[in-house]
């Protein structure tokens, strides 16, 4: 094996970005690192790919949100490396080197901010930024071991940020601590500090948790441990999603019967959730790229080709029922959620897969990890991605989801609930599932 760079190849240029001398202090001491999709004055942004780097200018203006962060004291260290044109869950990238991930180096980090993942989880910064189309946050946060959020859509400006989906497009941040996830956020979301709120109810979606490929009790109980020991067991409710959203969610129908059932486990409405957000994403990236893929033709590795080939062949049918799909998960999970109400969620189906693991079996994984991360992709929703400890030494993770706009109240949960978990999951690293 290669002698692992002192950055765990998380890096694609390092600078320092220092805070201005009118800065505040809601950061001050922390360092954070950058994803390679956000404008930074006079660098090039990337994207993931040299042939973009070579045919595009360095930007005159710096992103806003990155702008709040050293606005607000924090410095950066540097721009990460991502999967290229941001589009794939792996982290695997064939011209800049895969970063590795530190809780298992010979397993993919995650992506597309794998970098950004990479970063934080291996101490390198404080936090970092991402940005979430699909799942490009709170996947590698999952696969890495931290804490991941994708906030409620258009909430937080991308301006400056490359585009790939805008009906989907998130910026988010990692870091290893929820007391950190919650100042960025405060930052940020420009939220003032509010007292915590008790959820109303906490809804475990037991369908959704058959998806893990490890025991689903080994997250359920460390979950619903913690949830008893701060607010007791009264506010756990368990449903099936998938009927909810069959019935909530009328126009899913239309792409049920597209279901795969090569898959070991599928909930069919899910599933449809799952190809509507791909088929707007990959609408919405033709759109925005068509110029340039096809002009420049770049070099694309194997499976980010194989989704180009796809992009560059849809058309805009079905694309109004996609927006259909998305208002109406929104409304249905809102009526489910209410104001203060939790839906808890595996973040991804199961531990990373090794390195070069073939095509196949990637797809197979990518098509069930999207049956969950449709979720609050369509609705709009606030997420956060928990590390829950390891299971045969691999990060075992859940999220909690809430309405849009509750970003305040899902961080602030997910910061009182960090002191319940670490005791249940200590507990549950001794016990056998």
């Amino acid at each position: 094996m290669a002698a692992l760079k002192s950055d765990n190849g998380a890096f694609i240029e390092k600078f320092v970005l220092r805070p201005p001398p009118t800065a505040s202090t809601e950061l001050n001491g922390f360092t954070f690192a950058i994803k390679d999709i956000f404008d930074i004055e006079g660098y090039v942004t990337g994207f993931g790919h040299p042939d973009w780097a070579k045919t595009h200018s360095p930007a005159v203006s710096t992103a806003p949100v990155v702008s709040a962060l050293l606005n607000a004291g924090a410095t950066s260290i540097g721009k990460t490396v991502l999967d290229e044109l941001a589009y794939s869950l792996n982290g695997e990238n064939i011209h800049y080197g895969t970063p590795v991930n530190p809780c298992a180096p010979d397993r993919i980090p995650g992506g597309s901010s794998s970098g950004s993942a990479v970063a934080v989880a291996a101490k390198l910064v404080d936090f970092s930024l991402g940005t979430d189309t699909g799942g490009s946050v709170r996947a590698p946060a999952a696969f890495c071991g931290i804490y991941g959020i994708r906030p409620s859509h258009g909430l937080i400006s991308t301006s400056g940020v490359r585009d790939n989906s805008q009906s989907f497009d998130s910026v988010g941040w990692f870091a290893r601590d929820p007391v950190v996830l919650n100042k960025v956020g405060r930052v940020l979301l420009q939220l003032p500090n509010v007292e915590p709120v008790q959820p109303t109810h906490i809804i475990i979606p037991d369908d959704c948790f058959k998806f893990l490929s490890i025991p689903s009790d080994r997250v359920t109980w460390v979950l619903l441990k913690s949830i008893e020991k701060l607010f007791g067991g009264k506010i756990v409710r368990h449903m099936n999603l998938g009927d909810y959203i069959k019935d909530k969610v009328p126009s899913s129908k239309h792409f049920m019967g597209e279901c795969d059932d090569q898959l070991e486990y599928n909930v069919p409405s899910l599933m449809a959730l799952s190809t509507s957000m791909r088929l707007l994403q990959r609408y919405e990236f033709r759109i925005n790229h068509e110029e340039w893929l096809t002009s420049v033709k770049p070099h694309l590795g194997p499976g980010i080709s194989d989704r180009v080939q796809q992009v560059l062949k849809t058309t805009s049918e079905n694309i109004d029922i996609c927006h259909m799909i998305k208002n109406e998960t929104r409304a249905a999970l809102t009526d489910l959620l209410e104001e203060f109400g939790i839906l808890a969620l595996p973040t991804v189906p199961g531990p990373p897969y090794k390195l070069q693991t073939d095509a196949v079996t990637l797809e197979n994984f990518r098509a069930r990890s999207f049956s969950l991360l449709s979720i609050a992709g369509n609705a709009g929703f606030c997420q956060v991605s928990i590390p829950l400890g390891t299971y045969d030494n691999l990060p075992v993770s859940v999220s909690l989801v809430a309405k849009h706009g509750a970003d305040s109240f899902l961080l602030n949960l997910v910061e009182q609930l960090h002191g319940s978990l670490k005791e249940q999951i200590e507990i549950a690293q001794g016990m056998s599932f």
